[in-house]
């Protein structure tokens, strides 16, 4: 009897135990395949170096046409000339003060809209009843184009500051509402029952494992928004904006400036290549323990 006791023992144990080996088994062998695949290694360095070499190519080559004149002035002046323009403008102090005047309305838009949007996104993705109260209207409301909902906006507010702000925090609010329900929505169960088998209560659950899990797709949802951000901006300047970049830009046009148009879509460009970068700094920064981010990059 006792010898068959044993024995049950012990063929529990191996049907414990063979899964787990056969799972070391099988990593160990394609850690092996991958060590043996030659892969190029870039450091980060080299990898930023590559990431700016197609731009530099294309300025390079868009010089060479301009300076050939394949490419005629009034259609697209040389990168030289718009650089030339860019300094003229600074050295007057229109350049920085519009620019100044577009960052702060971008960034006063960005701050509201997305404050909005994560309030939101967080109550739809913890209820489904806020889901069957909020949801479709707001839906309704992503569907609506810049363009419509502008009359109506230049009606309500007028065309000073409260308009600009008012478009850009539109288009952030999405983006982010979207990100932030999705990433709630999609934490493991299994990660909650493992909180609360643990004793942790209500709060520490969402502080500890639901908005760090919900964290990735968050700051998708703001890298996303960024760009909206801009785009709703150069929308709002173009109406009766009387500083900012778009308004350099209109400014240009109706005296047929096309090395200050390019100019401001240049701007535009990098602004959007710097605020990405933030982006990506604040996912190295927050999720230095995720191996796809921190760890991994």
């Amino acid at each position: 009897m006792k010898a068959e006791l044993e024995s049950r023992f012990l063929s529990n144990i191996e049907q414990t135990v063979a899964p787990t080996d056969f799972d070391r088994a099988r990593t160990t062998e394609d850690n092996v395949a991958l060590q043996g695949t030659p892969t190029p290694q870039l450091g980060k360095r080299g990898l930023l170096l590559l990431s700016w070499l197609a731009p530099t190519a294309l300025v390079i080559v868009w010089e060479v046409l301009a300076r050939a004149g394949w490419v005629t002035p009034q259609v697209l002046p040389a990168p030289s000339k718009v650089v030339a323009t860019a300094i003229k403008l600074a050295t007057s102090g229109s350049l920085l003060t519009d620019l100044g005047v577009s960052l702060l309305r971008a960034v006063a838009g960005f701050t509201i809209g997305g404050g909005i949007g994560f309030a939101l996104g967080t109550l739809v993705g913890f209820s489904r009843v806020a889901e069957a109260a909020v949801d479709r209207s707001v839906q309704m409301i992503r569907a609506i184009p810049f363009l419509a909902v502008l009359p109506l906006v230049i009606v309500w507010l007028g065309v000073g500051e409260v308009e600009k702000i008012f478009l850009v925090a539109l288009g952030v609010a999405f983006p982010i509402y979207i990100n932030t329900t999705l990433g709630i929505r999609q934490i493991d169960p299994k990660l909650i029952e493992l909180g609360r088998v643990q004793g942790l209560s209500r709060l520490e659950l969402i502080r500890r494992i639901i908005l760090p899990g919900a964290l990735p797709s968050i700051l998708t949802g703001v890298r996303y928004a960024l760009a909206t951000a801009w785009l709703a901006l150069v929308v709002a300047e173009t109406i009766g904006a009387q500083s900012g970049i778009g308004f350099l830009a209109m400014d240009a046009r109706e005296f047929l400036r096309t090395d200050v148009i390019v100019l401001t879509i240049v701007i535009y460009a990098l602004i959007g290549v710097a605020a990405d970068a933030i982006a990506r700094w604040l996912e190295r920064r927050l999720l230095a323990w995720h191996p796809n981010y921190g760890g991994g990059r």
